[in-house]
């Protein structure tokens, strides 16, 4: 015979000061929980919606990132005209770029932040799509111009549209601002490869990664099938969308496993504060569970209604959790990219499976914090409780 679950609901309301205590403690928890893994979640998001499956990435074979690679004149000659390369009317859709790290100084706190330059070629926009301009215009070849990511233009003073900023000895004029639809393009500036490397007296001929448009997702294949068989070409080609999951996995996993330390030493406490409000519960009704007893519920229905009553307020303060930091959806941020050591800006991204995950843990907190003292209510001495009646 089961114990009603209205008893379990009065229960709580008749002492709802030592609940509220449980509550507000899973609540905390699950609240930094999903925290924690909405940062993680929106800094893998913003580097991979940075790729595309239409695209590839080519680096020199052995390179993990854009930063220690190299790609010459002559192999980017190949790659255009490789199988698999898409073509418009200005040519084969190859982006041959370069990439510098230059310190701008944050508005916020006027601190210096390193941002990653890119050097791109005129018809980048055909290679990635994604980018837009919301304001003025492309820069024009071979003129000491900036298109500014909209994060960007948002983070470090001087960046803005129509202003002119010195770096490399050069005094360059921001002539737009792009938006790649929240990609971590929008944290960079990019200007013309060539110019910016001849400000860097980089060689001419030198570039750090080649970005190439597919005629089609399936052709990465046999792209890679041609470049990787010619002795010529000593590169890695990597389909675009993979390169940036990956580039993201070391800083998401340094949060997840820090913040999941943080989230365990609290929910250790919000464990250890069910127990004493159920431990606490059952000492003050010791009576009623004799009583219960001696009418016939069993051991193992006492048992069922305690964690069920540490289920019901572990329940509340889990739903509370996820309604407390439902505000922070969509917050931006920036970190440095442990991949290229400069500031990415991302949005907190708290999504459903997140919440579900969130109400579980809190859950499992309630299931630990109310089977010990269950197990307790169960063993208790039917007799000598009746006799205290």
């Amino acid at each position: 015979m089961a114990i009603p679950i209205a008893y379990n609901l009065r229960s709580i309301r008749v002492r709802w000061t030592s609940a509220a205590v449980a509550i507000l403690g899973i609540a905390g928890t699950v609240g930094v929980f999903v925290a924690v893994l909405s940062i993680a979640k929106g800094f893998n998001a913003t580097l991979v919606a940075s790729g595309s499956a239409d695209n590839a990435i080519i680096l020199r074979s052995g390179s993990t990132n854009e930063m220690d690679s190299s790609v010459t004149l002559d192999q980017v000659r190949v790659i255009q005209d490789a199988p698999g390369v898409a073509r418009s009317s200005s040519g084969p859709m190859v982006s041959p770029e370069v990439v510098v790290i230059r310190n701008f100084a944050l508005r916020s706190s006027g601190t210096d932040a390193n941002v990653q330059v890119r050097g791109v070629s005129p018809i980048v926009r055909e290679v990635r799509p994604q980018v837009h301009l919301t304001e003025g215009r492309f820069f024009q070849p071979g003129l000491f111009e900036l298109v500014v990511g909209r994060s960007a233009t948002h983070s470090y003073a001087g960046l803005e549209l129509g202003n002119t900023i010195r770096f490399g000895g050069a005094t360059w004029k921001v002539v737009g601002i792009m938006d790649s639809d929240g990609s971590a393009f929008d944290s960079e500036v990019w200007a013309d490869s060539s110019v910016l490397d001849q400000i860097y007296h980089y060689p001419q001929d030198i570039f750090r990664s080649v970005t190439v448009h597919l005629t089609s997702p399936d052709a990465l294949q046999k792209l890679k099938d041609a470049l990787t068989s010619d002795p010529r070409m000593q590169v890695g080609v990597t389909r675009e969308k993979e390169y940036y999951d990956k580039e993201s996995r070391a800083m998401t996993q340094m949060i997840t496993v820090l913040g999941g330390g943080v989230v365990v030493i609290m929910g250790l406490g919000a464990i250890f504060g069910a127990l004493i409000t159920m431990y606490s519960a059952v000492a003050e009704r010791g009576r009623e569970i004799a009583t219960m007893r001696a009418l016939g519920f069993g051991g193992a229905s006492v048992v069922t209604s305690f964690i069920l009553e540490s289920l019901l307020i572990s329940l509340i303060g889990g739903l509370i959790g996820c309604v407390a930091v439902l505000p922070l959806n969509g917050f931006t941020a920036s970190t440095m990219n442990l991949q290229t050591f400069s500031h990415l800006a991302f949005a907190f991204r708290i999504t459903p499976q997140l919440l579900i995950g969130g109400v579980i843990f809190a859950l499992v907190m309630g299931f630990f914090g109310g089977v010990f003292p269950a197990l307790r209510a169960a063993r208790r001495p039917v007799a000598a409780a009746l006799r205290a009646l």
